[in-house]
């Protein structure tokens, strides 16, 4: 993107003008002043870390090696990985200062940010997967699930730019003796080279091969597992506004469709009503299609990687083939077509739907479509 183009330390200097990061970004500006645990981060606030992690970064002979848009991508991500802090940073029992669940808060945040800059897909995913890994390889090693950790890293983002990330992260950080873990992290580089899976994404056998190493954590990744399935199931994903309905009529048109918008109007639920009604509806339409072996879509926002994990889970029990297809546009779209319909989603309802937004992502289905509409 052409401000963290801008922005980004370059050649031959390989200077950092903070004062120009403050004033293009106000989601840097509030990081001033929000407080660290002194034992891990002696620096100060959040925004001093920052900074000096991007510091850190511009200092690396690995990531100055990188081609520039390489290299943009990275710094974006050191900027963006502690976005959350605000929003996560309490004081305990013990008057420790905590900021428990900011990686997670932050790929939310991240991805909104990007959103609203009008960042592509595919860069604006890595970016906000980096944030949200960004300190598995500080302790990663000592993670029973480290496999599939690592694995699932690559496939949304790349692992030796998640290396290099930690390590700025810990660089820009005056904290005492940082060998350890900067060992750990080296060690996390050198795990993810043996397992093929460091600067690319770690190859399976199949597409059905890696559904099933994501869904049973004993599974042999080199496995060519059968493929057994008898239907496909299309569940499609994206905030009011998208274009599913139209993608389905376009893409799908033969296909029977289980759609909770339709079933909210059938059942008399409004969309600020509990919907539990809807669906359990829902689930039972879509059983009467698993069992008849009828390929089917299931028509609902499905913002979040757990309710898509309801719909997967159960269209995998019936030996299923899933596909996601994950449909956006940009806020100014979704905006307009709303003010379109004639019984638009409450913008407060749309609002929770953004802050909770997680975009599918690879291991999650058999086949994963993304598409941009408008």
């Amino acid at each position: 993107m052409r401000v963290f183009d801008e922005l980004c330390p370059a050649p031959p200097h390989w200077d950092l003008d903070w004062d120009r990061v403050r004033e293009a970004f106000a989601w840097v500006r509030s990081l001033a002043g929000v407080e660290q645990d002194p034992v891990h981060h002696a620096e100060g606030d959040v925004e001093t870390h920052t900074r000096m992690a991007c510091e850190a970064l511009a200092g690396l002979p690995r990531w100055r090696a990188r081609p520039a848009g390489e290299r943009v991508r990275l710094f974006a991500a050191v900027l963006l990985h502690d976005v959350a802090k605000p929003l996560c940073t309490r004081r305990d029992e013990d008057g420790r200062v905590t900021a428990h669940g900011h990686s997670r808060r932050g790929d939310l945040l991240a991805r909104r940010i990007l959103w609203e800059a009008g960042a592509p897909v595919g860069w604006r995913e890595h970016v906000a997967a980096l944030v949200r890994h960004h300190q598995i390889p500080f302790w990663a090693l000592e993670r029973p699930d480290l496999r599939q950790i690592a694995f699932r890293a690559s496939l949304l983002a790349r692992n030796d730019d998640l290396v290099l990330l930690a390590t700025a992260d810990i660089l820009g950080r005056e904290c005492g003796d940082t060998s350890e873990v900067l060992d750990n992290i080296g060690l996390y580089a050198e795990y993810c080279a043996e397992q093929r899976c460091l600067d690319r994404p770690r190859d399976f056998p199949s597409d059905h091969a890696r559904f099933w190493f994501f869904r049973r954590p004993d599974r042999d990744p080199d496995y060519a597992a059968h493929d057994d399935t008898r239907l496909t199931v299309t569940v499609m994903s994206g905030l009011p506004g998208a274009g599913k309905d139209h993608w389905i009529r376009a893409h799908r048109p033969e296909l029977p469709v289980v759609s909770l918008d339709a079933l909210r109007t059938e059942l008399g639920v409004r969309p600020t009503a509990d919907q539990r009604p809807v669906a359990v509806a829902a689930t039972e339409r879509a059983r009467e299609h698993l069992r008849a072996g009828r390929s089917f879509v299931w028509n609902a926002t499905n913002i979040s990687r757990d309710l898509r994990s309801r719909s997967v889970a159960l269209a995998a029990d019936y030996r299923a083939r899933v596909e996601i297809v994950a449909l956006e546009a940009p806020p100014r779209v979704l905006r307009e077509r709303m003010g379109r319909r004639s019984a638009p989603v409450p913008p407060a309802a749309v609002e929770r739907l953004v802050r909770r937004w997680e975009c599918p992502d690879p291991t999650e289905a058999h086949r994963l479509t993304r598409e941009v509409t408008g």
